[in-house]
């Protein structure tokens, strides 16, 4: 068995190492926040000026803490849905300096996804 010495190894070329540029920082949590403008939600803010967010039935709750989640290690958001007898809810936590555009998406796709249930 012959072995091409010339191509074992890792090979690139600086084309493939460029550098990309990643969306990073806060950014506006208004961008989050005015996605709840249906009479569905109500928002509080309250004297740490943490933002608190719940869908009119009490399933959803969406918290924004600039300063950080208390007890949390850094966690700037947190959205939780509550699940149902059949179904369990989830938790999503994002740190406080993820991109609010980053957490407008997820957020965005939960509002998306929700329907109202008939009344019976």
């Amino acid at each position: 068995m012959t072995v091409e010495v010339a191509r074992l190894g890792f090979s690139t070329t600086v084309a493939e190492l460029r550098m990309r540029t990643w969306l990073l920082g806060p950014g506006q949590p208004m961008d989050v926040i005015d996605l709840f403008t249906d009479a569905e939600f109500k928002v509080v803010v309250d004297d740490r000026a943490d933002v608190h967010i719940n869908s009119r039935d009490g399933r959803l709750y969406l918290g924004w803490f600039p300063d950080g989640r208390p007890g949390s290690g850094g966690e700037g958001w947190k959205l939780t849905v509550t699940g149902t007898a059949d179904s369990p809810g989830y938790c999503v936590a994002f740190h406080k300096e993820t991109p609010a555009a980053v957490v407008a998406a997820a957020v965005g796709r939960v509002l998306a996804t929700s329907v109202p249930t008939a009344l019976g």
